[in-house]
């Protein structure tokens, strides 16, 4: 559920933060590997999700 609270970023400022084409991020989308929401014409990612993300694209 979301709540007011979450934070959200847009596919363009993760793709700043990961220094990757912006189409990357929307790939990832697409592929189910990074969950969003739609808002209008937009997605956003919440921060939890970029998260988890992040924790299992790590290398060991």
């Amino acid at each position: 559920m979301l709540t007011m609270k979450d934070e959200f970023y847009t596919a363009k400022e993760l793709a700043g933060k990961l220094k990757v084409n912006v189409m990357t991020i929307y790939r990832y989308i697409g592929a189910g590997k990074l969950v969003a929401h739609k808002i209008g014409k937009e997605f956003r990612i919440k921060r939890s999700e970029f998260e988890r993300f992040m924790s299992k694209v790590r290398t060991k």
